[in-house]
């Protein structure tokens, strides 16, 4: 999966328009990145990538860049 794909499950998820997102951007600068894209990341870690992280460790995230990173 290439970072294209990535970001397009990740404004996917957040309800963004399509090419909305880049790796810089920032998640506190994001009106929909709250508490329910938390647990919603933490759901698509489990069901697309069967990984498991906690929500302590999505709030750590600052950019789009480190989502992307831990997608590896």
């Amino acid at each position: 999966m290439d970072i294209k794909e990535k970001l397009n499950i990740l404004e996917e998820l957040l309800d963004l328009e399509k090419d909305s997102l880049d790796t810089d951007t920032v998640l506190d600068e994001i009106s929909e990145w709250d508490s329910i894209a938390v647990i919603s990341t933490i759901a698509m870690f489990d069901s697309l990538f069967g990984k498991e992280i906690t929500a302590r460790e999505v709030n750590g995230f600052k950019t789009v860049k480190d989502i992307i990173d831990r997608m590896e």
